[in-house]
């Protein structure tokens, strides 16, 4: 059997494994139509619990019209940082998600952000608990009928999506007992925490460069080993910790079309953008697997 051939079957599989990795006591996934075109990209600032003794900075990018947030109810992406990094540094990524039709919040964690006055690598553990508190505050805007994004947020269809510190709080975020409106993750040269991928399985796309130097490519391996639920693996062969990630780099197209479909694909339920993962993979410098869930 050829690669093409073989990579059709194991996304047929993936996806026919995805209906019970997505639905549960928060329902089915969106059943919104996925946007066929692209929207003007908003971003705003706030900050969560100021005066408490983990304030969280985020940035927000959504679907934009002239008249502020664009009209219909979006799912919602939480995009965590690596050590030293800060949201705006992955915008060439997360704007481009907002265009897709998604609403991008990105929190400054208060230990391992850029500029952070006491950092320390260790405070990644307490990031996953960041990122559910970042989802529970946006259920407060989308209830609020004087915030712009009221209304304009689905809370039942979320991704949590991050690179290297960021990928690991992402899989900490799947940690046993998880609400199943967590739809759906994305690891970035990133692995797993301790009690990562415990809870309800949930579809989860691992992108890793194979010449990675602070993340090896076995750690990601390792993570994507341990999941339940459907998954997916796009290896940058012999790139780096993520200069992917750079609009304008041979290797952003791949990883910008194949986290867009994934995105597509568990959280609006567009089984045509499941369906085009290997084609989206297709590139001298990648490397695509699929796995169906366990």
């Amino acid at each position: 059997m050829g690669a093409g051939r073989l990579c059709a079957v194991l996304v047929t599989a993936l996806l026919a494994g995805c209906a019970p990795a997505t639905a549960g006591a928060a329902g089915a996934v969106s059943t919104r139509r996925a946007p066929e075109g692209s929207y003007v990209v908003g971003v705003r600032t706030l900050t969560l619990d100021p005066r408490s003794a983990r304030p969280l900075p985020v940035t927000i990018w959504y679907p934009a019209s002239t008249d502020g947030v664009a009209a219909g109810r979006f799912p919602v992406v939480i995009y965590s940082h690596g050590l030293g990094s800060r949201p705006d540094l992955h915008a060439g990524l997360t704007t481009r998600w907002a265009a897709a039709g998604f609403v991008v919040a990105a929190p400054a964690y208060p230990h391992t952000r850029q500029g952070a006055a006491h950092f320390t690598r260790a405070d990644v553990r307490n990031q996953p608990a960041d990122g559910w508190r970042l989802i529970r505050h946006l259920g407060d805007l989308d209830r609020a009928g004087d915030d712009p994004l009221a209304g304009h947020l689905d809370l039942t269809s979320v991704a949590a999506a991050g690179h290297s510190a960021g990928g690991f709080t992402t899989s900490g975020m799947f940690s046993e007992g998880h609400p199943t409106r967590l739809r759906s993750g994305i690891v970035i040269a990133g692995g797993g925490l301790p009690g990562s991928f415990a809870g309800p399985p949930a579809p989860v796309l691992f992108v890793h460069g194979t010449s990675d130097p602070v993340v090896p490519v076995t750690v990601g391996r390792a993570a994507y080993a341990r999941t339940r639920g459907p998954a997916v693996f796009l290896s940058l062969l012999g790139q780096d910790h993520g200069a992917y990630l750079t609009p304008g780099h041979p290797g952003f197209f791949p990883v910008l079309a194949t986290t867009t479909d994934f995105l597509r694909w568990t959280l609006y339920g567009d089984r045509a953008a499941g369906d085009r993962l290997p084609a989206d993979a297709r590139s001298p410098l990648t490397g695509f697997e699929a796995r169906p869930a366990r």
